[in-house]
């Protein structure tokens, strides 16, 4: 029987999803989850006006999206102050971390991250050939001297760094970043995702001329603007970079009606405004429900909160698995010792409700084992 010819590469890679969505867990569970806290979606919703946005374009939905997503592109442009040659649009941040990796890394190039980082990254890396190394967290932060050391000893041609870090929630502020870029490695790029900054302090966004060779960063419209079903995100770089993404992008991948209701949610700065304040409320409750059950929440600039179950990673899966019986869906860090977390995403109060009855019974169940 004729078989497909594979290429070497692709017969050596598992046939491997970076995150098990919640409605394959639904699925597998026989049963809908009562709280959705685990995909770090803004449950709070996108603004009303990018609803009713998107609502009007369905009629033109028989168009392909623009190719260049120009207005959004130039309302981009206005809001970060930089050209439209220093914005490009792609299907969400895993959408643009594909297209960097193919532009950059070949068969055996070094790439740096830290070990528990985003998956996301790894799983194109590993798609493109790449070999990637890894540096720990320090003190539950992501570790930029670590990043650029290693970068250096191995000759990396790329380092991946999340301010703020997924999935911990930590950050380091901008002033701080652009101190220790001054030791990236010379022909090494770092790829700064910036997914959560609507949510972070303010001095969390790194202060860096947009035309800075040695940085590109990622923003995206699935957090704080409420629209990951949109699959909207953007970068910020050099021109000369930027525009090498038109070698390997897809051309017409946008969504049409997701391009309108990006441009509308930008500017809907008001409607931001109250979410990221939701958010915050949201992440006080989270941190008070894990005090209340003897836990400790790390501080966090992102619309999540990691809860430290003060035990093994085994236990605190014991933990997230009780939840999920329960109809609460949560996820947590993969790598030690970061894995004694687990991480619950910001919502409204209905949700945070289920969340802080079914803890206790997850807790018990995870200590009686």
């Amino acid at each position: 029987m004729t078989q497909p010819r594979y290429t070497p590469l692709a017969k050596s890679l598992p046939a491997s999803v970076p995150f098990v969505g919640p409605e394959t867990q639904e699925r597998q569970r026989g049963a809908p989850f009562a709280a959705r806290l685990g995909a770090n979606e803004n449950i709070f919703g996108p603004s009303p006006k990018a609803i009713a946005a998107m609502q009007a374009s369905l009629a033109d939905i028989w168009k392909y999206g623009d190719a260049e997503s120009f207005d959004l592109r130039q309302a981009l442009a206005a809001h970060h102050r930089v050209a439209p040659e220093n914005i490009m649009v792609g299907e969400g941040i895993d959408g643009l971390l594909g297209y960097l990796v193919r532009l950059l890394v070949g068969q055996g190039d070094a790439v740096v991250t830290s070990l528990g980082a985003y998956p996301t990254f790894n799983y194109h890396v590993a798609g493109f050939g790449g070999v990637l190394h890894t540096v720990p967290y320090r003190n539950d932060h992501e570790d930029p001297v670590a990043l650029f050391a290693k970068a250096r000893e191995v000759d990396a041609k790329l380092v991946y760094l999340a301010n703020p870090d997924n999935p911990m929630g930590s950050w380091h502020s901008g002033a701080d970043l652009l101190t220790a870029i001054d030791n990236l490695p010379e022909s090494c790029l770092l790829l700064l995702d910036e997914a959560y900054i609507d949510c972070a302090p303010e001095g969390t966004a790194l202060p860096i001329d947009i035309n800075d060779p040695r940085v590109i960063r990622t923003r995206t419209f699935s957090k704080a603007y409420g629209m990951a079903g949109a699959r909207i995100g953007y970068l910020l770089a050099e021109s000369g970079l930027v525009q090498s993404f038109n070698k390997v992008r897809n051309h017409f991948g946008m969504n049409r009606s997701a391009q309108i209701g990006a441009l509308a949610a930008l500017q809907d700065q008001t409607w931001l405004a109250e979410v990221v304040s939701r958010i915050a409320a949201a992440r006080d409750r989270i941190a008070q429900i894990a005090r209340d059950n003897g836990l400790k929440p790390l501080p966090s600039a992102t619309n999540f909160v990691a809860i430290d179950c003060g035990g093994s990673g085994d236990f605190a899966k014991s933990v997230l698995d009780g939840l999920v019986d329960q109809g609460v869906f949560v996820r947590m860090p993969f790598a030690a010792p970061q894995n004694r977390c687990i991480r619950v995403s910001c919502g409204p109060e209905d949700d945070l409700a289920a969340f802080a009855a079914a803890l206790p019974i997850a807790l018990e169940r995870a200590n009686s084992r």
